[in-house]
Protein backbone atom coordinates (compact mmCIF):
# COMPACT_ATOMS: atom_id res chain seq x y z
CA UNK A 1 0.00 0.00 0.00
CA UNK A 2 3.16 2.22 1.10
CA UNK A 3 4.54 1.74 -2.22
CA UNK A 4 1.58 2.29 -4.37
CA UNK A 5 0.90 5.27 -2.79
CA UNK A 6 4.63 6.20 -3.70
CA UNK A 7 4.73 4.95 -7.44
CA UNK A 8 0.97 6.88 -7.94
CA UNK A 9 2.05 10.10 -6.93
CA UNK A 10 5.04 10.28 -8.95
CA UNK A 11 3.30 9.45 -11.76
CA UNK A 12 0.48 11.87 -11.32
CA UNK A 13 3.52 15.13 -10.82
CA UNK A 14 4.61 13.62 -14.15
CA UNK A 15 1.88 14.23 -15.71
CA UNK A 16 0.37 17.62 -14.01
CA UNK A 17 3.74 19.18 -14.71
CA UNK A 18 2.93 22.01 -12.73
CA UNK A 19 2.95 20.87 -8.85
CA UNK A 20 4.16 18.36 -6.29
CA UNK A 21 2.75 16.83 -3.44
CA UNK A 22 2.53 17.71 0.08
CA UNK A 23 2.83 15.35 2.82
CA UNK A 24 0.86 15.10 5.99
CA UNK A 25 1.80 12.69 8.31
CA UNK A 26 -0.88 11.94 11.41
CA UNK A 27 -1.63 9.01 14.17
CA UNK A 28 -4.96 7.66 15.03
CA UNK A 29 -5.48 8.32 18.57
CA UNK A 30 -5.95 4.20 19.63
CA UNK A 31 -3.02 2.98 17.15
CA UNK A 32 -1.18 3.41 13.78
CA UNK A 33 -2.10 6.68 11.62
CA UNK A 34 -1.06 7.59 7.91
CA UNK A 35 0.13 10.21 5.56
CA UNK A 36 -1.90 12.50 2.93
CA UNK A 37 0.12 13.31 -0.15
CA UNK A 38 -1.89 16.12 -1.33
CA UNK A 39 -1.76 17.61 -4.47
CA UNK A 40 -3.00 21.80 -5.55
CA UNK A 41 -2.85 24.12 -8.00
CA UNK A 42 -1.52 21.97 -10.29
CA UNK A 43 -1.46 22.40 -14.38
CA UNK A 44 -4.42 20.28 -14.31
CA UNK A 45 -5.15 19.04 -10.93
CA UNK A 46 -6.93 21.82 -9.19
CA UNK A 47 -6.87 19.53 -6.05
CA UNK A 48 -6.11 15.71 -5.28
CA UNK A 49 -5.47 13.50 -2.41
CA UNK A 50 -3.60 10.14 -2.16
CA UNK A 51 -3.85 9.14 0.79
CA UNK A 52 -2.39 6.19 2.77
CA UNK A 53 -3.79 4.43 6.23
CA UNK A 54 -3.03 1.67 8.46
CA UNK A 55 -4.68 1.71 12.02
CA UNK A 56 -5.96 -0.42 14.59
CA UNK A 57 -8.58 0.22 17.36
CA UNK A 58 -12.29 -0.95 18.50
CA UNK A 59 -15.11 -0.31 16.50
CA UNK A 60 -17.86 1.11 18.22
CA UNK A 61 -21.15 -0.83 18.70
CA UNK A 62 -23.12 0.78 16.58
CA UNK A 63 -20.55 0.59 13.31
CA UNK A 64 -20.13 -3.07 15.11
CA UNK A 65 -23.42 -3.53 13.64
CA UNK A 66 -23.95 -1.66 10.85
CA UNK A 67 -20.75 -4.13 9.46
CA UNK A 68 -21.83 -7.19 10.60
CA UNK A 69 -18.43 -7.59 11.98
CA UNK A 70 -17.53 -10.30 13.97
CA UNK A 71 -15.28 -8.75 16.33
CA UNK A 72 -14.65 -5.43 17.72
CA UNK A 73 -10.95 -5.37 17.43
CA UNK A 74 -9.52 -4.67 14.14
CA UNK A 75 -7.14 -3.82 11.33
CA UNK A 76 -7.65 -1.54 8.03
CA UNK A 77 -4.65 -0.43 6.14
CA UNK A 78 -5.35 0.99 2.34
CA UNK A 79 -5.05 3.85 -0.30
CA UNK A 80 -7.40 6.02 -1.15
CA UNK A 81 -7.23 8.31 -4.20
CA UNK A 82 -9.63 11.66 -5.51
CA UNK A 83 -8.39 13.92 -8.32
CA UNK A 84 -10.31 17.34 -9.15
CA UNK A 85 -9.17 19.07 -12.15
CA UNK A 86 -9.15 22.38 -13.02
CA UNK A 87 -10.92 21.56 -16.52
CA UNK A 88 -14.66 20.54 -17.13
CA UNK A 89 -13.15 18.46 -19.91
CA UNK A 90 -11.48 16.31 -17.83
CA UNK A 91 -12.93 13.75 -15.41
CA UNK A 92 -13.15 13.46 -11.57
CA UNK A 93 -11.68 10.26 -11.06
CA UNK A 94 -12.20 7.85 -7.58
CA UNK A 95 -9.72 4.49 -6.47
CA UNK A 96 -9.21 2.99 -3.19
CA UNK A 97 -7.71 -0.19 -2.33
CA UNK A 98 -8.42 -1.32 1.20
CA UNK A 99 -7.33 -4.41 3.21
CA UNK A 100 -9.62 -5.66 6.49
CA UNK A 101 -8.74 -7.64 9.18
CA UNK A 102 -10.96 -8.42 12.32
CA UNK A 103 -9.57 -9.61 15.50
CA UNK A 104 -10.83 -12.78 15.51
CA UNK A 105 -8.64 -13.49 12.09
CA UNK A 106 -11.25 -12.75 9.40
CA UNK A 107 -9.91 -11.06 6.80
CA UNK A 108 -11.01 -9.08 2.90
CA UNK A 109 -9.81 -7.15 0.55
CA UNK A 110 -12.15 -4.44 -1.25
CA UNK A 111 -11.96 -1.59 -3.43
CA UNK A 112 -12.54 0.12 -6.62
CA UNK A 113 -12.27 2.95 -9.54
CA UNK A 114 -15.08 4.57 -11.09
CA UNK A 115 -14.83 7.64 -13.53
CA UNK A 116 -17.00 10.80 -13.45
CA UNK A 117 -16.65 12.61 -16.67
CA UNK A 118 -18.30 16.23 -16.47
CA UNK A 119 -19.17 15.40 -20.01
CA UNK A 120 -19.52 12.24 -21.01
CA UNK A 121 -16.93 11.25 -23.39
CA UNK A 122 -18.65 8.10 -24.74
CA UNK A 123 -15.28 6.22 -26.73
CA UNK A 124 -13.41 7.32 -22.70
CA UNK A 125 -16.39 5.81 -20.94
CA UNK A 126 -15.82 2.40 -23.04
CA UNK A 127 -12.10 2.42 -23.19
CA UNK A 128 -12.54 2.80 -19.41
CA UNK A 129 -14.87 -0.29 -18.87
CA UNK A 130 -12.83 -2.24 -21.38
CA UNK A 131 -9.88 -2.05 -19.14
CA UNK A 132 -11.73 -2.95 -15.96
CA UNK A 133 -12.69 -6.42 -17.85
CA UNK A 134 -9.17 -6.92 -18.90
CA UNK A 135 -8.14 -6.36 -15.08
CA UNK A 136 -10.57 -8.49 -13.80
CA UNK A 137 -10.88 -11.27 -16.61
CA UNK A 138 -7.45 -12.04 -15.84
CA UNK A 139 -8.56 -13.02 -12.19
CA UNK A 140 -12.04 -14.23 -12.49
CA UNK A 141 -14.39 -15.01 -15.23
CA UNK A 142 -17.39 -13.34 -13.23
CA UNK A 143 -15.55 -10.42 -11.69
CA UNK A 144 -16.39 -7.54 -14.19
CA UNK A 145 -19.93 -8.64 -14.32
CA UNK A 146 -20.53 -8.51 -10.97
CA UNK A 147 -18.16 -5.76 -9.76
CA UNK A 148 -19.25 -3.50 -12.67
CA UNK A 149 -23.47 -4.14 -11.49
CA UNK A 150 -21.92 -3.34 -7.86
CA UNK A 151 -20.65 -0.20 -8.36
CA UNK A 152 -23.64 0.62 -10.18
CA UNK A 153 -25.35 -0.08 -7.37
CA UNK A 154 -22.81 1.57 -4.99
CA UNK A 155 -22.06 5.34 -6.78
CA UNK A 156 -25.67 5.88 -7.15
CA UNK A 157 -27.20 9.22 -5.56
CA UNK A 158 -30.61 7.86 -4.95
CA UNK A 159 -32.22 10.79 -4.20
CA UNK A 160 -31.33 12.25 -7.84
CA UNK A 161 -31.91 9.06 -9.19
CA UNK A 162 -28.87 8.98 -10.77
CA UNK A 163 -25.30 7.36 -10.72
CA UNK A 164 -22.27 9.53 -9.63
CA UNK A 165 -20.43 8.87 -13.46
CA UNK A 166 -20.51 6.14 -15.68
CA UNK A 167 -19.26 3.72 -12.95
CA UNK A 168 -16.67 1.47 -12.85
CA UNK A 169 -16.16 -1.56 -10.65
CA UNK A 170 -16.21 -1.93 -6.82
CA UNK A 171 -15.81 -4.61 -4.78
CA UNK A 172 -15.84 -5.66 -1.04
CA UNK A 173 -15.12 -8.30 1.53
CA UNK A 174 -13.23 -10.32 -0.84
CA UNK A 175 -12.47 -13.08 1.39
CA UNK A 176 -10.25 -16.39 0.95
CA UNK A 177 -12.48 -19.20 -0.30
CA UNK A 178 -11.65 -22.95 -1.36
CA UNK A 179 -11.43 -21.75 -4.46
CA UNK A 180 -9.72 -18.58 -4.35
CA UNK A 181 -6.91 -18.07 -1.82
CA UNK A 182 -6.09 -14.40 -0.09
CA UNK A 183 -3.12 -14.80 -2.13
CA UNK A 184 -5.13 -14.34 -5.24
CA UNK A 185 -7.36 -11.54 -4.20
CA UNK A 186 -4.38 -9.96 -2.94
CA UNK A 187 -2.99 -10.41 -6.91
CA UNK A 188 -6.16 -9.06 -8.00
CA UNK A 189 -5.98 -5.84 -6.13
CA UNK A 190 -2.76 -4.98 -6.97
CA UNK A 191 -3.51 -5.33 -10.69
CA UNK A 192 -6.53 -2.91 -9.87
CA UNK A 193 -4.66 -0.39 -8.11
CA UNK A 194 -1.76 -0.21 -10.88
CA UNK A 195 -4.07 0.08 -13.85
CA UNK A 196 -5.12 3.23 -12.32
CA UNK A 197 -2.06 5.37 -13.19
CA UNK A 198 -1.75 4.51 -16.85
CA UNK A 199 -5.24 4.95 -17.43
CA UNK A 200 -6.09 8.13 -16.24
CA UNK A 201 -2.96 10.14 -17.16
CA UNK A 202 -3.81 9.18 -20.80
CA UNK A 203 -7.18 10.87 -20.38
CA UNK A 204 -5.34 13.93 -18.44
CA UNK A 205 -3.20 14.06 -21.75
CA UNK A 206 -5.73 13.49 -23.99
CA UNK A 207 -8.32 16.16 -22.50
CA UNK A 208 -6.19 18.88 -20.48
CA UNK A 209 -5.85 21.33 -23.74
CA UNK A 210 -9.94 21.23 -24.90
CA UNK A 211 -11.30 24.50 -24.99
CA UNK A 212 -13.88 25.49 -22.21
CA UNK A 213 -15.84 28.56 -21.23
CA UNK A 214 -17.98 30.14 -18.27
CA UNK A 215 -20.90 27.71 -19.27
CA UNK A 216 -19.08 24.39 -18.94
CA UNK A 217 -17.38 25.16 -15.69
CA UNK A 218 -20.60 26.12 -14.03
CA UNK A 219 -21.58 23.02 -15.04
CA UNK A 220 -18.56 21.33 -13.69
CA UNK A 221 -19.49 23.52 -10.23
CA UNK A 222 -22.88 21.76 -10.34
CA UNK A 223 -21.32 18.08 -11.16
CA UNK A 224 -19.07 18.69 -8.36
CA UNK A 225 -22.00 19.43 -5.85
CA UNK A 226 -23.38 16.09 -6.75
CA UNK A 227 -20.39 14.82 -6.08
CA UNK A 228 -19.86 16.08 -2.96
CA UNK A 229 -23.84 15.16 -2.05
CA UNK A 230 -22.97 11.53 -2.70
CA UNK A 231 -19.70 11.53 -0.43
CA UNK A 232 -21.29 13.03 2.67
CA UNK A 233 -24.81 11.09 2.32
CA UNK A 234 -23.85 7.39 1.02
CA UNK A 235 -19.75 6.86 1.19
CA UNK A 236 -18.95 4.41 3.20
CA UNK A 237 -15.28 5.15 3.70
CA UNK A 238 -16.75 8.52 4.76
CA UNK A 239 -18.60 6.82 7.06
CA UNK A 240 -16.14 4.50 8.63
CA UNK A 241 -13.67 7.51 8.92
CA UNK A 242 -15.70 9.54 10.96
CA UNK A 243 -16.97 6.39 13.44
CA UNK A 244 -13.48 5.52 14.07
CA UNK A 245 -12.37 9.04 14.69
CA UNK A 246 -10.00 9.61 11.80
CA UNK A 247 -8.39 12.32 10.73
CA UNK A 248 -11.08 15.12 9.47
CA UNK A 249 -8.62 16.48 6.68
CA UNK A 250 -8.25 12.95 5.86
CA UNK A 251 -11.72 12.04 5.34
CA UNK A 252 -12.70 15.11 3.83
CA UNK A 253 -10.21 15.08 1.04
CA UNK A 254 -12.26 13.81 -1.51
CA UNK A 255 -14.54 16.84 -1.66
CA UNK A 256 -13.47 19.70 -4.08
CA UNK A 257 -12.27 23.12 -3.59
CA UNK A 258 -14.98 24.65 -4.96
CA UNK A 259 -18.83 23.24 -6.06
CA UNK A 260 -22.75 24.90 -6.53
CA UNK A 261 -26.10 24.11 -6.33
CA UNK A 262 -28.60 25.74 -8.86
CA UNK A 263 -31.89 25.95 -7.40
CA UNK A 264 -34.05 24.08 -9.89
CA UNK A 265 -31.21 23.42 -12.95
CA UNK A 266 -32.87 22.06 -15.83
CA UNK A 267 -30.46 22.03 -18.96
CA UNK A 268 -31.93 22.45 -22.42
CA UNK A 269 -33.03 19.82 -24.41
CA UNK A 270 -30.58 18.30 -26.49
CA UNK A 271 -27.86 20.01 -25.32
CA UNK A 272 -24.40 18.56 -24.10
CA UNK A 273 -25.22 18.64 -20.42
CA UNK A 274 -28.78 16.81 -20.96
CA UNK A 275 -27.05 14.14 -23.23
CA UNK A 276 -24.38 13.37 -20.32
CA UNK A 277 -27.47 13.22 -17.37
CA UNK A 278 -28.49 10.40 -20.66
CA UNK A 279 -25.69 8.32 -19.49
CA UNK A 280 -25.82 8.33 -15.66
CA UNK A 281 -28.38 5.62 -15.04
CA UNK A 282 -27.50 1.83 -13.67
CA UNK A 283 -26.82 -0.93 -16.02
CA UNK A 284 -25.12 0.42 -19.54
CA UNK A 285 -23.79 -1.84 -21.73
CA UNK A 286 -20.84 -0.08 -22.30
CA UNK A 287 -18.97 -2.37 -23.91
CA UNK A 288 -21.87 -2.77 -26.59
CA UNK A 289 -23.07 0.30 -27.21
CA UNK A 290 -22.76 1.82 -30.69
Amino acid sequence: MRRFQSDLCEALERCDGGATFSTDTWKHEEEGGGNSHVIQGGNVLEKGGVNFSAVRGQLSPQFLKMLEMPDANYFATGVSVVLHPHSPMVPITHMNVRYFEAGNGQAWFGGGIDLTPIYVNLEQAQEFHRLMKEVCDRHHPTYYAEFKKWADEYFYNQHREETRGVGGIFFDRLMETDEISIADRLAFVHDVAYAFAPFYTRIMNQNRDLPYGEREKNWQLMRRGRYVEFNLVYDRGTKFGLLTKGRIESILMSLPTLASWQYNFMPEPGSPEAQTLQYLKKDIDWLNMQ
